[in-house]
């Protein structure tokens, strides 16, 4: 039976952007890792569970796994996060979701992973929706 998600893996094709954009953009933390034998890293929010997994110096495969559309993490601190995109000219789109209001935030990481941010609808950004 699933009780949860575990993680996401990403094949990294650029270590140093790849790691500003999920720690110093997104706020992971880096964090303990097993040696696998080959290079990577372990990023993790709050929790004490790896949430993301990046793999360095890896070949892309011929073709891309899966079908998976976006990763998404739940957030908080809309308006530091949307500094940092802005501060870095991330490109990113923002918006509330209908019905419950969620404030959602889409962009792609180095690698074109597609990230969702997703906060809570009470996360006051008056200027929210005018990039």
């Amino acid at each position: 039976m699933i009780v949860g998600m575990n993680h996401f893996t990403v094949i990294a094709e650029d270590e140093a952007k790849t790691l500003d954009y999920y720690v110093g953009v997104l706020g992971l933390k880096v964090g303990a890792r097993p040696d696998l034998g080959f290079a990577g890293a372990w990023l993790y929010g709050e929790g004490p569970q790896a949430v993301l997994h990046l793999y360095f110096g890896r070949p892309l495969p011929p073709t891309r796994a899966g079908v998976i559309d976006h990763m998404a993490f739940t957030a908080r601190g809309l308006r530091a996060i949307r500094a940092r995109f802005d501060e870095r000219a991330i490109p990113y789109d923002l918006r509330r979701q209908a019905g419950a209001g969620t404030w959602q935030l889409f962009s792609h990481d180095p690698n074109g992973a597609k990230v969702e941010l997703d906060f809570e609808a009470s996360e006051e950004l008056a200027d929210a929706l005018t990039t």
